[in-house]
């Protein structure tokens, strides 16, 4: 069993790299059952991003949980953050106080960090309940599962997930006499259609961050600014749930590829849109800001998943006014997603019970109270249905599933564990490489390849 004496203080740090100088913010209701003598000490603590507003809306989870399980008690506690990876650098705290939860709802971003230092790998529970498990895996695609495999073991079972789409303003389309471009279209596509919404709109508005930035442009290209390779392991569960399936024991990220060729194409192609005004500089942080820009027509395209539909009708946006496509193919039409889901804590003394939440969690009923609206993508491919998106999502809302099954190759955000430090190094050579012309993007590169590199050696000597 690990102890917080196994989080190295570089670990913290480096986590903390991407929080920068927010406030920590934590807030820890009581609401479930735990105002009741005698039950809130002994509480099974399930810990997740958000406000106690959030921690209130997985109440009824949590209710039902304890119908079905009255002898074990659940707390919901949340934590304030401003990205993940600011809520991951205080779990870490969290850890070295002594003060760690039982269960962590996490992230791809965060994914393999818990499976390498801070989570309980799931494989024997699993193993033990096949046949009661045999539906959620017949539910959920192999990609997803593969993307929470660390090593050979599974770490975490996928409740959501959005694969970067992009989004199109028939808005700002129609008004600019432009056409809704089909699903085999080009990166010379997408440039063209910028081209023809210049000048009224926005035309491509990004984030400067792993989801969304300049990370699908680059698998789409077929590369990646690190080494990916497969683990081996996982053939029983494989060959249990997913007959006939060709996976591995999950993706690992082994070092830099700044210096390849195809990550400098697809960044001069950046460069060149917002050099061509068709594009503007990315800013670091989520898009959640850009959905009134989005709603009033003022952005023409922006990459985002599932999770932007009801944000959009929310903000004032019918269906039939914008519509959701498959990212542009380059080499190939490779897609980014991200997902998230429960992972145990090594120091919990409450394994068993966790693993009853994390059972009951994945079920379709859990998963009907968790998401009942389109804020995100279900993992169960049953969920993504008329009866979730009629009168709320786009015309073509389907093709959020559809992304895993069109494009099979496509892959998990790259974080290995040392994903905070990897991240920053990104947001800031990105951010430098669009600042000048052809030569800035050799230098920034150069000096993504060496903050890559630094951070990849210190984790081997820790």
């Amino acid at each position: 069993m690990a102890s917080s004496s196994n989080i190295t203080r570089r670990a913290l740090l480096g986590a903390a790299g991407v929080a920068g100088a927010a406030g920590t913010v934590v807030a820890w209701p009581r609401l479930t059952g735990a105002d009741i003598p005698g039950r809130g000490e002994d509480a099974l603590t399930v810990l997740i991003l958000g406000t106690s507003q959030d921690a209130a809306g997985r109440q009824a989870i949590a209710d039902a949980f304890m119908e079905e399980h009255p002898d074990i008690p659940v707390l919901i506690q949340s934590v304030q953050a401003t990205d993940w990876g600011d809520f991951f650098a205080k779990i870490l705290t969290m850890v070295a106080s002594g003060t760690e939860p039982d269960i962590v709802y996490t992230a791809t971003e965060g994914a393999q960090l818990f499976a390498e230092r801070l989570a309980l790998p799931l494989d024997d529970y699993i193993a033990h309940d096949a046949e009661e498990m045999r539906d959620y895996f017949e539910d959920v695609h192999p990609s997803l599962v593969e993307a929470f495999m660390y090593k050979g073991s599974l770490f975490q079972l996928p409740l959501d997930f959005n694969a970067a789409n992009m989004y199109l303003n028939l808005d700002v389309i129609e008004r600019n006499g432009l056409e809704m471009p089909g699903e085999d279209w080009t990166h010379d596509d997408f440039t063209e259609l910028l081209r023809g919404m210049k000048g009224d709109a926005t035309a491509y508005y990004w984030t400067n961050r792993l989801f969304g930035g300049v990370v699908p442009w680059l698998y789409v290209n077929d590369t990646s600014f690190l080494v990916e390779e497969r683990a081996t392991g996982g053939e029983d569960f494989w060959s249990t749930f997913y007959p006939g399936e060709e996976r591995s024991g999950g993706y690992l990220w082994t070092g830099s590829n700044a210096r390849h060729e195809r990550v400098h194409e697809t960044v001069e192609y950046m460069r060149g849109l917002v050099e061509e005004g068709l594009a503007v500089r990315p800013e670091e942080g989520g898009g959640n800001t850009l959905v009134g820009l989005f709603a009033s027509g003022r952005i023409g395209t922006t990459p985002a998943g599932g999770y932007w539909v009801q944000g959009l009708a929310e903000g004032g946006m019918s269906p039939e006014q914008y519509d959701v496509q498959f990212f542009p193919r380059w080499r190939t039409q490779r897609h980014q997603f991200g997902g998230a889901g429960y992972a145990v804590m090594k120091t919990t003394k409450k394994a068993d019970q966790a693993w009853e939440w994390i059972k009951f969690t994945a079920t379709r009923n859990a998963m009907e109270l968790a998401f009942p609206t389109p804020s995100t993508t279900p993992a169960r491919r049953s969920m993504v249905n008329d009866n979730l998106y009629t009168g709320v999502g786009p015309e073509h809302w389907s093709r959020f599933y559809d992304t895993l099954d069109r494009f099979p190759t496509s892959g998990p955000i790259p974080a290995p564990p040392q994903q905070a430090a990897v991240e920053t190094a990104l947001i800031r050579n990105i951010s430098t490489a669009l600042s000048g012309g052809p030569d800035q993007v050799d230098r920034s590169l150069e000096s993504l390849d060496r903050d890559l590199r630094d951070v990849f050696s210190q984790e081997d000597a820790s």
